[in-house]
């Protein structure tokens, strides 16, 4: 991780205030790394120092943005005292421990120790880094869920989907596929979250019994699909050449404002417009608009499926049987459903259902932007109901103050891309 000092600003100075603040150290999560947060880094480290994080501070301070620790059981420990030294829970310590008796503690075993706070910060930015912390704590807390490695970036970011449930019928969701549109990276994430903390409670999820869904459905979530361009948008890129790359990319296009306004992966290519699904209509639209070249946004790139993220979705989509599918975006709180004629059996019912729920508006695509997406082939290839849901309202990227209003306008839809399918 990149070290940061005094007077830095951005992602990776929330993360650590973040952290801090979990640790029982609380400063504002502003990512300015100023005087507050290095009286906290002090105390936190429990030595005079220099105010800076170093990487061995960083893995002193990963345990809170992962969500967990690990202990070495000691003579005479309970799960009751553990919970207790670490802020933690028995329920929280049972259900990350299934295969552990806690009245057979034995000195010299290892124990999974979750921090009783949520995981899934709806304060901060969001960075495949954040990301990857976030699903490695959610895998050691909650071990029935299940993770797949679907492909990597141009980069060689891991592209990973986490899977819940042991249902017959197969959903999937699946997030950022434009870098500025981040935001709803969080959604998957908590929805994720709230779900297994349900199940692992016995308890409803969006007014849904989990148990119910866990075993009716299995769930897909891709919850970021253009790591490398989310990166570049929240600040936190950390190769230099391919920075330069973006930059110089972004140039020919000066209109759109860098890096705020770049959709496209690390290469300047359009992810949700690399599908095998009017791609020539797509690219005569584009090319007309004058994205002929890689560019911030809109790149329909050389052939469908040249990016290696649009092919890692697609190759997954192939490999399983999925019964439907909502891929999310930002913003205008509206839903699209249809592609050309097709129209999928109860497609536009479902439709409906998630305006109902949601407050979003049900449309069809408008022309100029409605070839060569995830969810046109989708529903071509198939035939299933295929969504593509742009949450919130404003100017990409949303900031994550609009997130917990994003959130509750869309548990519905996301609980409901099972429920409906009965």
């Amino acid at each position: 991780m990149k070290e940061l000092k005094q007077g830095d600003r951005g992602a990776l100075v929330q993360y650590v205030q973040l952290a801090l603040t979990r640790a029982g150290y609380p400063v504002d999560v502003d990512g300015i790394f100023g005087k507050d947060t290095c009286a906290a880094l002090g105390k936190f480290a429990g030595a005079e120092q220099e105010c800076q994080v170093t990487q061995a501070q960083w893995q002193l301070l990963l345990p809170y943005l992962k969500g967990y620790t690990l202990h070495r059981v000691e003579e005479g420990d309970t799960f009751w005292r553990i919970a207790s030294r670490y802020r933690s829970t028995i329920h929280r310590m049972m259900t990350a421990n299934p295969t552990l008796d806690p009245t057979a503690l034995q000195a010299g075993m290892m124990v999974v120790v979750p921090f009783d706070f949520p995981l899934v910060s709806v304060e901060v930015d969001y960075s495949s880094y954040l990301v990857a912390w976030i699903l490695e704590g959610l895998l050691v807390r909650y071990p029935f869920l299940r993770e797949e490695q679907i492909g990597s970036s141009v980069m060689g970011k891991e592209l990973t989907a986490l899977r819940i449930g042991e249902g017959a019928r197969h959903v999937f969701y699946n997030a950022s596929f434009h870098a500025n549109e981040w935001i709803t990276t969080p959604v998957l994430l908590k929805f994720a979250e709230d779900y297994a903390q349900a199940f692992a409670s016995g308890q409803t999820v969006g007014g849904v019994r989990s148990s119910w869904l866990y075993y009716g459905f299995t769930l897909s979530l891709v919850q970021l699909v253009n790591p490398d361009g989310v990166d570049l948008v929240t600040g936190v890129l950390n190769d230099a050449a391919y920075f330069k790359q973006a930059e110089a990319i972004a140039q020919d296009y000066p209109q759109i404002p860098f890096p705020q306004g770049w959709k496209a992966n690390i290469d300047g290519v359009d992810l949700n417009l690399q599908f095998p699904a009017g791609w020539e209509k797509a690219k005569e639209i584009k090319f007309s608009q004058g994205y002929k070249t890689p560019a911030p946004r809109d790149y329909v790139g050389e052939k469908p499926l040249t990016a290696p993220e649009s092919r890692a979705v697609y190759e997954y989509t192939k490999n399983n049987d999925f019964s439907l599918i909502l891929a999310y975006h930002t913003q205008g709180e509206v839903i699209y459903w249809k592609y050309l004629d097709y129209e999928p059996e109860n497609s536009y019912r479902i439709a409906r259902y998630f305006g109902e729920a949601s407050g979003y508006a049900v449309e069809q695509t408008p022309l100029v932007s409605g070839y060569a997406g995830y969810k046109d082939w989708f529903i071509q290839e198939y035939n299933r109901p295929g969504y593509t849901v742009e949450a919130g309202r404003g100017e990409n990227p949303l900031p994550m103050s609009q997130f917990p209003k994003i959130y509750e306008a869309n548990i519905g839809i996301l609980t409901g891309g099972m429920t409906q399918l009965v």
